[in-house]
């Protein structure tokens, strides 16, 4: 016979711990059982099928691992969540290698655990997979073995609460990615919000990450919410995260670890819930040696990583991912979409696209915007470099192509404006008049290098 409720199993010898989580289930409409001891919990899992298996870490007879073990070898199809002691990050990291679905920090978060629960219960026999696996297709594209392998990363992610730490070049799509485990998680009703660390002001960014009261500096006319207030309940995305001060480092921690924040000019920290994304281009571990990141909170948002391949171990998905930027490109502009020629395809599989998807995105947009038809091909491209394109022509030369020009322009107003505020990005970016997300972009595609002269 059927069986009308999802069957739960808790293991914690703390009878207070296991008597919360019972009623919280219960009201969930969920039917459970709940033991104190590994031993106990084995034989239930002799004798009983269950949907979900929630364990403490630390137990009268040995430790949840032991179980989260027990049963990956003997139950695998039984998610296990680990309720490990509050702030501690490394039990969460020893759970989740040993298999464990997702973890709950004590003091147990309701909230966090019925999320859990409910990510939990829609696994794939639940008939989730399919529709996730559909929603990641379609917006990462790809087969070979790098995508195929992002693509899984994530559909296990969206199922956790885990702090995720993005790694890859730029333009490889982590803000995608983050996406992707947002819209596919529990948390997917609520907001995710985007912020890139590097583009806010030094001076601004306590006001901005947790807000400020009316009067707490002069301009402050109303009460403001930050990022933390407005991703509560959803997912807080920090992008470059590498490019935050270590002042504006420890603020951030302390939130992350009380999960409460305090506004500009407010007496009170006020509760927040939400959970926290990071990427970054650089490499995070070479920042924490060379001290220019915190090592703990390195360890706090760097639970799980996934890394983002690069296009150019990707050569193989270069035609459909292509097709598909034209296809986006046609739709804006109402018109049919253009296809790319097998040699221009050839061409472009040769490229190492250091500016990743990004780049192959400008290149596609400039050749179509070039052609003059429906049709792009190798000339069209443009991917090498004319002799003598890295300096601006001589006066009296002939231009050549209008995109080189048009490069060696903008290559050298982006030289002067680093030369005026000694390479400092984010005043050069100001400067230009444009983001510095934007700057970072044309830098790479250009070639320009951070501490270039020429």
């Amino acid at each position: 016979m059927k069986r009308a409720a999802a069957h739960v199993l808790v293991v914690d010898d703390e009878p207070d711990i296991r008597e919360l989580l019972e009623l919280t289930l219960v009201r969930m409409g969920l039917d459970v059982a709940s033991v104190g001891t590994i031993a106990e919990a084995k034989e239930q899992l002799k004798q009983e099928r269950y949907d979900l298996c929630l364990t403490d870490m630390r137990l009268a007879d040995g430790e949840g691992l032991d179980l989260v073990r027990h049963i990956a070898g003997h139950a695998a199809e039984v998610p296990v969540a680990v309720i490990t002691a509050y702030g501690s990050a490394e039990n969460a990291v020893a759970a989740l290698k040993a298999g464990a679905f997702d973890y709950v920090s004590k003091p147990v978060g309701l909230e966090q655990l019925r999320a859990l629960v409910r990510a939990a219960l829609s696994l794939p026999d639940r008939g989730e997979a399919p529709a996730r696996n559909e929603r990641l297709h379609g917006r990462l594209l790809g087969e070979s073995a790098p995508l195929v392998q992002v693509r899984e990363m994530i559909g296990k992610l969206a199922r956790t609460q885990a702090p995720v730490y993005i790694s890859g070049e730029s333009g490889t799509g982590k803000e995608l990615a983050a996406r992707l485990i947002h819209e596919n998680g529990a948390r997917r009703e609520r907001p995710f919000i985007p912020v890139n660390c590097g583009a806010i002001p030094e001076n601004l960014m306590e006001s901005e990450f947790f807000g400020y009261k009316k009067g707490a500096f002069t301009g402050a006319a109303e009460d403001r919410e930050g990022f933390f207030q407005a991703a509560n309940g959803g997912t807080l995305f920090l992008d470059e995260v590498a490019d935050l001060p270590l002042a504006m480092q420890v603020k951030l921690l302390r939130a992350i670890q009380e999960k409460r924040v305090r506004k500009v000019g407010a007496p009170q920290e006020d509760p927040v819930d939400v959970r926290i994304i990071c990427a970054t281009h650089q490499k995070l571990a070479q920042l924490v040696a060379a001290g220019r990141f915190r090592q703990d909170l390195f360890y706090r948002i760097n639970v799980i990583e996934l890394a983002m391949p690069p296009l150019r171990d990707c050569r193989d998905d270069i035609a459909v991912i292509a097709a598909a930027i034209l296809e986006r490109l046609a739709t804006q502009s109402g018109s049919p979409p253009a296809r790319v020629t097998g040699e221009a395809l050839e061409e472009l599989r040769r490229h190492d696209f250091p500016g990743n998807i990004r780049e192959l995105e400008n290149i596609l947009e400039r050749a179509l915007a070039l052609s003059g038809s429906r049709e792009i091909g190798i000339e069209d491209l443009r991917l090498s470099v004319p002799a003598g394109a890295e300096g601006e022509p001589e006066g009296g030369a002939e231009p050549g192509a209008l995109p080189d020009y048009l490069d060696n322009i903008e290559r050298k107003a982006i030289l002067e404006a680093l030369g005026k505020t000694d390479f400092n990005r984010t005043a050069a970016a100001k400067l230009l008049g444009i983001t510095f997300r934007q700057l970072r972009y044309r830098m790479q595609r250009l070639g320009i290098k951070d501490d270039s002269k020429a």
